[in-house]
């Protein structure tokens, strides 16, 4: 999934300096953004005070929407760099298309991995014959240094394992939950699990200590290590913890994501993570200029136009505000 804000900010993080050693409870609040002319989401990462979890640089929530009687999702061929994409969905699918020749249509429970590496251009978009709702949440991960020059590669697992119990059914999207590892390919160790609450649910799933995490509500209300947490919120819960507390009432849909803490500093703008300005600046005009990131066959409609360049330099900072 693209960021199809026509004025990108300058995005800078990485780095461990300013992760917190100790568990804490930050609320990260979202802002709306397009993701077309009649779709929004809410972006809850990066956000003004935090700019990553682990490897986890980029969170989208959008739905449920009723796109009965609309197009739904609709993002035109656009690149990506130095980066792998998560496409989660909860109701609806998305079909997706890339400069590899990749095809698939991703469904609820399955797993949409796209490893950009050095450079690859996709498309996605709700199916002409679509379901009434669309619900989902798009993610995305920062390559180590090590591996962002990887070729890039599309995976589409449609069976993950699941962790029961207590009234939890946790599928493991990416990484190791409490002994259970996706196939999805990982280049850095991180988690990210769907967590399905059933009514009056209080559990305690095992984590990393050596990992930093925060839990996002997808739809219900539940309460976690004591904070209460709405659909659309992002708890961001800093390192230090063995275990966590869920709580639910009435029953919930959650994310936890997790990871060890970045170590290395990042520059993100628009769809590229890279280590420098200049990295950006000739990724944006080898998009521009149709060379490097291939051709995406299919798409009923042009290619997304990038965004203007910033006029404040290109640095990589630190990961909070």
């Amino acid at each position: 999934m693209s960021n199809l804000d026509t004025q990108p900010t300058l995005t800078t993080c990485g780095g461990r300096a300013d992760v917190p050693g100790a568990p804490v409870h930050e609320l990260l609040k979202s802002r709306e953004v397009p993701l077309s002319e009649s779709h929004m989401v809410r972006r809850l990462l990066p956000s003004l005070g935090r700019r990553m979890i682990g490897a986890w640089c980029f969170v989208d929530h959008y739905g449920p929407d009723d796109i009965a009687d609309a197009p739904g999702m609709q993002v035109p061929p656009h690149p990506h760099l130095g980066l792998q994409t998560v496409s989660w969905l909860r109701e609806g699918s998305v079909l997706h298309r890339d400069s590899l020749g990749s095809l698939a249509t991703v469904r609820p429970g399955e797993l949409g991995l796209m490893t950009s590496g050095r450079a690859i251009s996709h498309s996605e978009e709700s199916p002409r014959e679509h379901a009434r709702l669309l619900h989902g949440a798009q993610l995305w991960v920062a390559l180590p240094d090590a591996h962002r020059g990887v070729d890039p590669h599309f995976e589409h697992h449609t069976e993950l394992p699941v962790v029961a119990g207590g009234g939890l059914t946790a599928t493991v999207i990416m990484g190791t939950l409490d002994g259970s590892t996706s196939p999805g390919t990982t280049y850095s160790p991180l988690v990210g699990a769907d967590l399905t609450l059933a009514p009056d649910t209080d559990v305690r799933p095992p984590l990393e200590p050596d990992f930093e995490y925060a839990v996002m509500s997808m739809s219900g209300e539940a309460e976690v290590d004591g904070v209460p947490l709405a659909p659309g919120g992002l708890l961001y819960l800093g390192c230090g913890r063995t275990s966590l507390s869920i709580r639910s009432t009435n029953g919930a849909d959650l994310m936890l994501l997790g990871g060890e803490p970045f170590a290395e500093e990042i520059v993100m703008w628009w769809n590229f993570v890279a280590r420098t300005g200049e990295e950006v600046t000739a990724a944006r005009t080898a998009w521009a200029n149709g060379s490097d990131f291939g051709t995406v066959n299919g798409y009923d409609g042009p290619r997304m136009d990038a965004p203007a360049l910033p006029s404040v330099p290109l640095r990589a900072r630190g990961r909070v505000r």
